[in-house]
């Protein structure tokens, strides 16, 4: 029994916490029924929250929830600073150095390997990519993690955009900083839309942290309408497709005739829309259940006339932030943009060639990136 209950809480790779599975709704019964002794506190139910997401993390993806909390101290104290700071290059420095910490977790755990290949290639000088984090645990606690090669820490885009967008909003005035660090850790870790989304910006989320809890009948039932439907696209859709179809036709596709290996191409798309979208939509459902709002991330987007609206429809969330945040701040569709993103990219590519170790040319990368987009975020710059 105990040795059962010490496997409940901690992580395992080959089994960890997913929408999906069984353990997840037991884990979300609780929540809930714990829940309802603090939701009329903010502060409390605010913490509460921030803890069990933080739990879910970890069932989640193991130890890398201290990555996560590394990125929510580093922006709650640049918040702060940003909003108490009046002199206008102090506030900008304060921003670059948020993105530039953003996006060295970023390119590190998604990109090490790209550009170290990339480096070899160019230099003909081998250059071995180590997961530093995983080797420091190990040596702290005595644990043993994977440290030679890099494992892509579970949802690390989404909670690394929000954090992002967070110190963008400060700067552009959009939002107010948090009142307490643990707020903000509940706004960067939430648990519902942290592996799968939708991206959650702060000034569309961070308001909501200080309004009391609601939940009406018709909310409950738009709530119970969202993870429906997306337990029925991931599990009677999406997985019933790929293991009975899809999986058959890619792993031997010369025993299938080509109108079954074209039907499953077709497949396939429709088994990555209904796996996405059905893990957002849960998410969209649960937190409803738990008195927040989340972005609409998919909408029909295989009903789209063209491809342009197709994108519109696909991962709006993901979309939206990207023109927002960097699209229409390098420029957009102005004159001269053109030219001053082809330069931008001439001068990474020239940074790249230069460095003479990979973190090195993750760091320029991340530097002059971080930048060049403080300089477009605000037309006063």
């Amino acid at each position: 029994m105990k040795e059962r209950i010490i496997d409940l809480l901690t992580y395992s790779n080959e089994d960890p916490l997913l929408f999906t599975s069984l353990y997840f709704w037991v884990f979300f019964g609780l929540v809930l029924l714990f829940y309802s002794l603090t939701y009329k506190r903010m502060a409390a139910r605010n913490a509460y929250l921030f803890f069990v997401s933080l739990f879910f993390y970890y069932k989640t993806g193991g130890f890398y929830f201290f990555i996560l909390l590394v990125s929510t101290l580093v922006d709650f104290f640049i918040g702060k600073r940003l909003y108490a700071n009046q002199n206008p290059l102090h506030k900008k420095l304060w921003l670059a150095l948020s993105i530039t910490v953003n996006l060295l977790i970023l390119i590190f755990f998604k990109y090490a390997y790209f550009f170290a290949d990339f480096f070899t290639q160019v230099t003909g000088i081998e250059v071995t990519v180590y997961n530093y984090f995983s080797w420091a645990v190990n040596e702290t606690l005595g644990t043993d993690f994977v440290w030679e090669k890099i494992l892509l820490p579970v949802g690390i885009s989404f909670f690394t955009f929000q954090t992002m967008s967070y110190a963008i909003d400060i700067y552009r005035g959009h939002v107010k900083p948090v009142k307490n660090i643990l707020d903000f850790g509940f706004y960067v870790s939430f648990f519902p839309q942290l592996v799968a989304g939708p991206i959650v910006r702060a000034a569309d989320f961070i308001p909501q942290l200080y309004q009391p809890y609601s939940l009406s009948k018709k909310t409950f039932g738009i709530g119970f309408f969202w993870i429906t439907n997306g337990l029925l696209k991931k599990l009677f859709l999406a997985d019933y497709i790929a293991v009975n179809f899809i999986d058959r036709v890619f792993s031997n596709p010369g025993s299938f005739s080509g109108f079954e290996n074209m039907m499953a191409l077709f497949g396939y798309s429709l088994q990555v829309y209904a796996d996405f979208s059905g893990y957002t939509d849960i998410a969209i459902g649960t937190a409803l259940w738990l008195g927040f709002q989340l972005p609409k991330n998919f909408n029909s987007p295989y009903k789209a006339s063209s491809v342009a609206e197709f994108w519109k429809r696909w991962h709006i969330s993901l979309s939206t932030w990207l023109k927002d945040y960097l699209y229409i701040p390098m420029g957009g569709n102005r004159s001269g943009s053109l030219f001053s993103n082809i330069m931008i990219g001439v001068i990474l590519l020239f940074l790249s060639l230069l460095a003479a170790d990979w973190w090195i040319t993750l760091f320029f990368i991340s530097l002059v990136g971080a930048c060049y987009l403080i300089a477009r975020v605000s037309p006063t710059f």
